[in-house]
């Protein structure tokens, strides 16, 4: 299947500093891809070249088949939207005169098509309030909106959810989900919110220091999340000292100093319960867990 859209060996450098080493990526239609870093990995500036707001230093960015600066570019990129870091409002007009302006520009020929997305963004109620008015979280919704308002096929979106209340980013990660698969939109998001990603996301891209340390599915990801028991006891250093001893468990480690993880015999819950027990240690917490997106995003950037 041709990607909808492909980072070929892709770089971009400010002077002598490479903020982005080569890259490559492809996404496909219908998926909904995370890109997660730390502030300064280069999460934006990949976001950037691909709306072409800084040009890459070296390789190539493709859409749908062809090359993003090539023939039919231009065609290519009215099938595409972006909100890159904060989206572009103007504070005198409304949300109506906002998305108006962009209707225009992006060359939306119905009208309708301005009501029928401020509604799916939560909207329509503004009237004629001024966005300077709008609280962050609102102007995130706006911006979404406005990135919406041409029906693309591909949706780049850095932050989206920064500013929302829990309620507001519930409304996004399903909004975004119903545009992946009633429409088989393909998006590309950014978030800080780890655990909003793991919910939303089909595909993750780990960067750290401008480069590309990981890609993989949701299944993937599962799999790499290791499931664990989580003990807590009395004395936790004795009954590592116990469980290495007496069931010769090895593959274990000590978070935050007084929670074990066992990572094995996980389908012999009962026996290592049964031991900590008969060892004299009391049992104050004891459950079958699974490591988060956090976590193992962590451990992939230490």
């Amino acid at each position: 299947m041709q990607p909808i859209l492909e980072l070929i060996e892709v770089s971009k450098k400010y002077g002598k500093n490479e903020v982005v080493h080569p890259i490559t990526m492809q996404l496909q239609k219908g998926h909904i891809y995370g890109l997660i870093g730390p502030n300064g990995a280069g999460k934006t500036t990949i976001m950037k070249m691909i709306a072409g707001l800084t040009a890459n230093t070296s390789g190539e960015i493709r859409a749908f088949g062809s090359s993003m600066w090539g023939k039919g570019s231009v065609e290519n990129r009215n099938r595409m939207s972006f909100m890159v870091e904060t989206p572009y409002l103007d504070g005198s007009m409304t949300a109506r005169q906002n998305m108006q302006y962009i209707r225009y520009v992006r060359g939306v020929a119905d009208e309708s098509r301005i009501d029928e997305v401020l509604d799916y963004v939560g909207l329509s109620d503004t009237g004629k309030k001024k966005v300077s008015k709008f609280s962050l979280g609102m102007r995130q919704r706006l911006g979404i909106g406005m990135a919406l308002l041409s029906s693309p096929e591909l949706m780049v979106l850095d932050e989206p959810v920064n500013g929302l209340d829990p309620e507001g980013i519930v409304d996004v990660r399903n909004m975004l989900r119903k545009l992946c698969h009633e429409r088989e939109m393909t998006i590309l998001i950014s978030s800080h919110l780890l655990s909003e990603l793991s919910e939303l996301c089909t595909d993750f891209a780990i960067i750290n220091h401008g480069s590309l340390v990981d890609w993989l599915s949701r299944e993937e990801l599962m799999e790499k999340c290791r499931s664990y028991i989580a003990v807590k006891t009395d004395n936790i250093s004795e009954t590592v000292a116990c469980l290495e001893q007496k069931l010769d468990i090895s593959e274990y480690k000590l978070v935050s100093g007084d929670e074990l993880r066992i990572y094995e015999r996980l389908d012999e819950v009962e026996l290592v319960s049964r031991t900590i027990t008969d060892s004299g240690f009391t049992i104050t917490k004891f459950t079958t867990e699974g490591e988060s997106l956090e976590e193992y995003y962590l451990s992939r950037v230490d």
